[in-house]
């Protein structure tokens, strides 16, 4: 008895979509099916290279490892992508492979995608990521990983339907940053991992569609607290801030927040009780609060203590 295949019978989208949940490799390997599945692949709306994938490339097979990559994602009459995504440490400049990757960004840009995450490797002291990626209007969620090397934000930024921005590892300085958030106008979801803040006199986050915002500040690596931080999220709900005692706070029309989550370090010189004081202060509305004061001592020893 011949059973049915019943899958194949499905609608090319539906089985594009099916495809989406696998891994690159996986989603190729379906063509050898039949004829039906033979180009499905190349119709897939998730694409995702990670470290795991590269791990065979050889000098005979990088090439045409890197045309696939071209045809996958420059050929005319493609779908548009809901995710792009380069995961677990694809290097950048990566000189036995030489790796077009900001073609490749490029590409998903220009095939509408809504989702990029960027876990790059190999960066230098700076990523300069393709300039039309700051201009995106199909783009919702924009996360990155610089791995510690400083994010070049360009003059031009408009990203008008961003709803998702999370940094993390990275280096930010003020000006870029401020002009980044300033320019997404729909922003609901702001967040910053493990980030040094360099040449900050202000971080200012004035986003009435803000609903979540993480802070969290690598404090014992990089001291870069001599700012003033400005917030105005009338619809924030969920507030986490981890750093040193910055220079001041301007917290205003924070009244629907539901949570908040404060860890401040505090080095020998700073008057921390005076500056949570005036944290708090800002977010008097809260409903839930938990408040975590520490203090950083022999930094100047390379040795770093946290003392409650």
């Amino acid at each position: 008895m011949c059973s049915e295949d019943r899958i194949s019978i499905l609608p090319d989208h539906i089985l594009c979509h099916i495809l989406s949940f696998l891994p690159i490799k996986e989603a190729v390997r379906t063509s050898i099916i039949s004829t039906k599945w033979r180009y499905l692949f190349a119709s897939i709306s998730t694409i995702e290279f990670d470290r795991c994938l590269l791990s065979g490339l050889t000098d005979s097979n990088v090439d045409s490892f890197k045309n696939f990559v071209d045809r996958l994602l420059k050929f005319p009459d493609q779908v548009s992508l809901d995710c792009f995504r380069l995961s677990d440490g694809i290097s950048w400049n990566d000189e036995d492979h030489d790796f077009d990757v900001s073609g490749w960004i490029c590409a998903a840009l220009c095939r509408g995608v809504r989702e990029i995450d960027l876990h790059l490797d190999n960066l230098g002291d700076v990523l300069t990521l393709p300039a039309v990626l700051f201009t995106c209007h199909s783009l919702v969620t924009l996360k990155l990983n610089a791995e510690g090397s400083k994010i070049e934000v360009p003059s031009d930024v408009c990203l008008g339907n961003l709803k998702t921005l999370q940094l993390r590892n990275s280096v930010v300085d003020g000006d870029s940053i401020n002009r980044l958030i300033s320019n997404c106008h729909v922003l609901e979801d702001l967040a910053f991992f493990e980030c040094f803040l360099a040449y900050a006199r202000e971080l200012n986050i004035q986003t009435p569609s803000l609903k979540i915002l993480v802070l969290e500040f690598d404090v014992v690596e990089y001291r870069g607290f001599n700012y003033v931080l400005v917030i105005n999220a009338p619809n924030l709900v969920y507030f986490q801030y981890t750093d040193a005692v910055a220079e001041g706070y301007a917290l205003s029309n924070m009244k629907s927040l539901e949570k908040a989550d404060i860890s401040i370090y505090r080095f020998d010189s700073s008057d921390c009780e005076t500056s949570a004081t005036h944290l708090i202060q800002g977010i008097c509305t809260v409903r839930s609060l938990s408040l975590t004061i520490d203090e950083v001592r022999n930094l100047a020893c390379g040795v770093s203590t946290l003392c409650a």
